[in-house]
Order: structure tokens, then sequence, then C-alpha cells
């Protein structure tokens, strides 16, 4: 399999245990699904000594992350995020922003706007100067950590951006949440700006991968960008003035 047959043969998949998504409804090829025992996979997550560490984390706006961002700010973590297309750039909720008591309200993609404060990818290197913990849905994973989501290439440029200011190393931990059917041995051949993960995290098991890919250190790759992405979202704008371009 290719990437586009990996992801249409997870998606039949999906729609046997996936959740729809409010405005997308089971248009795979525009949301991360979430899916029956998302929260199982959270639970595993919150059981690791890396996350257990993290005072700061950046976990990406997918339908499967609602139960780690309500234990994210359950736990006093500061939540760095973007906004869906990336179009309104990074935001984050710190400690203290979510009322007790409402944290399951901010852990949704609606409620959380409440909640949001823009910042900009300068404003998260003087505050915090690393990311050390990242967190991404995918529309496929292999077992070597390679990744790939809806197609548009949106957590490869969150990392570009984050890697051109130095706020992720190759230190920094990547985990991918997703369902058992979301895990697949496609043939692919790694472009050199894809992401890979370090665990892969699904409602039954936490699988080290076997990280025989590099994480990309190119950061951004302007020629590579699709047609309008420079225009609509912001931080790429941010990053071309902050480097010189």
């Amino acid at each position: 399999m290719n990437a586009e047959q990996a992801r249409e043969k997870i998606w039949a998949e999906l729609r046997k245990v996936g959740k729809p998504d409010t405005r997308f409804h089971w248009d795979f090829a525009e949301f991360i699904a979430d899916y029956e025992g998302s929260d199982q996979g959270a639970e595993i997550v919150r059981e690791q000594k890396a996350y257990q560490q993290a005072s700061v984390v950046f976990i990406t706006p997918d339908n499967n992350m609602r139960k780690l961002r309500e234990y994210t700010l359950k736990d006093k973590k500061t939540l760095i995020m973007t906004t869906y297309g990336i179009n309104r750039g990074f935001q984050i909720v710190r400690p203290g922003d979510v009322p007790e008591g409402k944290e399951e309200l901010a852990s949704t993609l609606d409620g959380i706007e409440l909640f949001l404060t823009p910042i900009t990818l300068k404003e998260i290197k003087d505050e915090f100067e690393h990311i050390p913990l990242l967190f991404t849905g995918a529309s496929a994973m292999k077992p070597n950590g390679l990744r790939f989501g809806k197609g548009h290439g949106y957590f490869d440029l969150e990392w570009g951006m984050m890697w051109e200011i130095g706020i992720v190393s190759t230190k920094s931990i990547v985990f991918g949440l997703g369902h058992d059917c979301q895990i697949v041995d496609a043939e692919i051949d790694p472009e050199e700006y894809d992401t890979v993960v370090d665990y892969i995290v699904t409602p039954t098991r936490l699988l080290k991968t076997e990280n025989n890919h590099p994480k990309p250190t190119l950061g951004i790759i302007w020629d590579k960008l699709e047609a309008g992405m420079f225009e609509n979202i912001p931080p790429l704008q941010e990053v071309y003035r902050l480097k010189g371009k």
C-alpha cells in the first residue's frame, strides 16, 4: 500500500469504531477522528514518566485528543496547541486559566476557545525555551515511527516552525495517538520533512517505535508549501521575518 491506499483502508475501518465530527461528519480527509477507546489511550499516556515530568506540552487540535487535553488541564500543565488549519496560529492555556470543574468543557475543541490565549513562536521561545513533549493524531502510523495525517502536512509544518526557532529538538519526545486499526506497515518512502513518533499509543497498548527514520531537522522547506499556506498561516510569516527570509 502507498499512503493514499493506506488512508482509504483505514478510513473504512474507522467507520466501524470512529466517531463523526460535528462539522465534517465522516469526511476523514478533513479531521483526525475520535474513536472507541481513546480515553483508555489517554490513561496510558498519563501513566508515562515523560508525561508526568513535563510541565509544558504541545497537543494537536485533533478529536481523539479530547481526554488527553482534559488530563493536561487537570494535571496543571501548560498546554500549547494550534487552531484548525493553523489559521489562527499557536495558542496557550496556562494552569489557572480553566476554572476547576471546567476541564472537561475546556478539553473540547469548541470549549477550549473560551480559554485560549494567542501566543507567538517568539513568545513561546522566550517563556519556555524548549517543548519536551508533543502529542499528535494521525491517519496512519507505521511501527518504525513514520506517521501521516490527512494529507495536508499540518503536524509536519508545526514541527518545522517550532524547529526553526529552536523550541523543539531531536530530544523532544513525540507520542502518536490512534486506534489499533491505524497502525499499518505500508510501503512508504519517507520525505525529508516527514515527522516521526517515538511512541504509538492505542486504546490497548503503548508501542515503542523502531524509530529508524530521524526527526526532520530542515525546518520549513519553503518551496514545498501548498498554495495559500504562507498567506493563511500567521506563524509561517513570523518565521519568515525572524529568519530574515
